[in-house]
């Protein structure tokens, strides 16, 4: 069971799911998905991506170009979550007005 947690703990944060989800569309350099993931630091990027590819879900491969470019990519093992955080994604954009309402109400209270 430690290890279930341990999974979820790593897919479910919010960087990896976010991740997950721009690699949808085929491979990207370092630079894009800092562009494309809002807020990330590139030591937090940095951390994500090697912890995902540890555990499979990504792939990197380094060309020997000059200069240097690196690619990240979604595995077969990763597609079977990425519907899940599709719709992870689609719910949070579907009740995001709502949880604001109940967020804006429980602090009025308090």
């Amino acid at each position: 069971m430690a290890f279930i947690r341990q999974i979820l703990d790593r897919v479910g944060d919010k960087w990896s799911m976010l991740i997950i989800a721009i690699l949808e569309d085929g491979a990207l350099r370092y630079t894009d998905l800092q562009r494309d993931v809002p807020g990330i630091s590139q030591r937090m990027l940095s951390h994500t991506l090697r912890q995902l590819q540890q555990d499979g879900l990504i792939t990197r491969t380094a060309y020997a170009e000059v200069p240097p470019r690196v690619e990240y990519t979604l595995t077969p093992l990763s597609r079977g979550l990425l519907d899940i955080v599709k719709q992870l994604i689609g719910w949070a954009s579907d009740h995001h007005d709502e949880i604001r309402a109940h967020r804006d109400r429980a602090t009025a209270a308090s």
